[in-house]
């Protein structure tokens, strides 16, 4: 028999199934939402079902978007022709900081892991192929993390770009994002792939 009156129950349980929320920090939360004014509450509540409802994806990229095509894919002062492919919609805003990329993205909504039963079929792949065919598209980044997920994803990317390419009159360039020794780090706490990475993606001064 749950301590909790069942309303409390129920919302406990419902917020431990968020990302990161265990059994402590979501009774914390359910308290917190019940000594919240009903404002508040309906507030919460009113967020989440119009999220639900107006948010889908991108029919060209596979981003988040309340608008389709999404703002970057319609925003014609981006260049069309590079494309920038991320894991998830989250990535984006990281490589947006940067201020230094102005071109597109497709979206895979996350990564090939065999061990979790998530195959290419799992992923937003087809239409990446779909896309890079029936485009003028230049050149195709590769931004998956360089995890063992990450690059297993990117180096099968790479070869079904490849054979797009045979097909194409104009071959796609397709490019991995550098990856090494992060900024403000000690160089002696780099493991072997780090500094390989780094190494690799060296640049002439």
């Amino acid at each position: 028999m749950s301590r909790f009156a069942e309303p409390m129950a129920r919302l406990i349980e419902e917020l431990r199934k968020l990302p990161g929320i265990g059994s402590k920090s979501a009774q914390r939360l359910a308290f917190h939402i019940l000594r919240s004014s009903d404002t508040d509450a309906a507030a919460l509540s009113k967020a989440i079902h119009e999220l639900k409802a107006h948010l889908r994806l991108c029919s060209i990229c596979n981003n988040i978007t309340d608008v389709d095509p999404c703002l970057y894919c319609s925003n014609a002062a981006r260049n069309q022709r590079l494309v920038c492919v991320v894991e998830e919609p989250t990535n984006i805003s990281t490589i947006e900081k940067t201020r230094n990329y102005n071109g597109v993205y497709h979206v895979l909504h996350g990564t090939l892991s065999p061990l979790n039963g998530i195959g290419p079929e799992h992923l937003r792949i087809g239409n990446l192929v779909t896309r890079i065919q029936g485009s003028d598209v230049e050149e195709v980044i590769l931004a998956t993390s360089p995890t063992t997920e990450g690059e297993a994803t990117a180096g099968y990317l790479a070869e079904q770009l490849r054979l797009v390419n045979r097909n194409l009159q104009g071959p796609v360039r397709i490019s991995r994002i550098a990856t090494g020794i992060p900024a403000g780090s000690d160089i002696e706490y780099a493991d072997e792939v780090t500094m390989t990475r780094a190494l690799e993606g060296r640049r002439e001064l």
